[in-house]
């Protein structure tokens, strides 16, 4: 079984009760739980949250949800809290919760590569970075990986860095520059095995877990996409999903018709 993970932690210190954050009438949770249901590959998509408030919502709105812990470190703990009362998972999607426009076919994306090759363990989505703005972002992490498409390095920084580039515009050109889109498909025992492990030093420096996977020598599939998601972090970002809801979700034709 296939099965969608969407971890809604209540306490965010940009963004506080940031699953219940009003986006068109819905909390932006149960928008990510819509989104994934279209996934044509996922068996189940489940919440895992760590507030009463939280389960009663997200009972409200019809989903399959399990309670967990507050004090869990990460997301990947807490869907693997989960994935142990699923006894027939056999594939595990980490939803990000706070993507509340997530697209179906970039879910099937990410999960293609575990269905069609069995030493994949892992994998995740990237794509190209067309603007300066988000090249320079230390909040849109850079992901560089290697001719077979395997993870070889996650930062924060713009990498790889062009060293003849005279302009930030002219480095956003000439090189190839992904992002990673935190999406993650995993094998069953390969997200028990990553959270059995403790924090690496290079994911301590940069802060971002999956650089756990690479320090202890794990294979992480880099699926490249041309479709892109929308992250709500801080309330800029809220207002800025508030505005693509009324134009592209709420009535998706309205361009056509103008």
């Amino acid at each position: 079984m296939i099965v969608g993970i969407i971890p809604a932690r209540f306490a965010s210190t940009r963004l506080m009760g940031k699953p219940l954050a009003d986006i068109g009438g819905k909390p932006m949770f149960q928008h990510t739980w819509q989104s994934a249901k279209k996934s044509k590959l996922l068996d189940k998509v489940v919440i895992a949250v760590d507030d009463e408030k939280l389960f009663k919502v997200a009972k409200d709105f019809g989903a399959e949800v399990y309670m967990t812990p507050q004090n869990v470190a990460s997301g990947s703990d807490r869907i693997a809290i989960v994935t142990e009362q699923i006894s027939d998972a056999a594939i595990i999607v980490n939803i990000q919760g706070d993507e509340p426009f997530i697209k179906g076919k970039m879910i099937d994306e990410a999960i293609e590569p575990l269905l069609f090759d069995r030493k994949v363990s892992v994998s995740t989505l990237a794509k190209r970075i067309t603007s300066v703005e988000e090249m320079k972002s230390p909040s849109v992490v850079k992901v560089v990986f290697d001719y077979n498409n395997f993870a070889m390095y996650f930062s924060r920084s713009p990498i790889p860095f062009v060293r003849e580039a005279r302009t930030n515009l002219q480095r956003v050109e000439a090189a190839e520059i992904y992002k990673h889109i935190g999406l993650y498909v995993y094998r069953k025992e390969a997200l028990m095995k990553f959270t059995s492990l403790k924090p690496t030093d290079l994911e301590q420096i940069e802060k971002l877990e999956q650089l756990r996977f690479l320090e202890h020598g794990f294979k992480m599939k880099i699926v490249v996409t041309e479709n892109d998601s929308l992250s709500v972090d801080t309330p800029k970002d809220l207002e800025i999903a508030r505005r693509y809801y009324e134009r592209f979700v709420k009535s998706p034709d309205r361009q056509t018709r103008k």
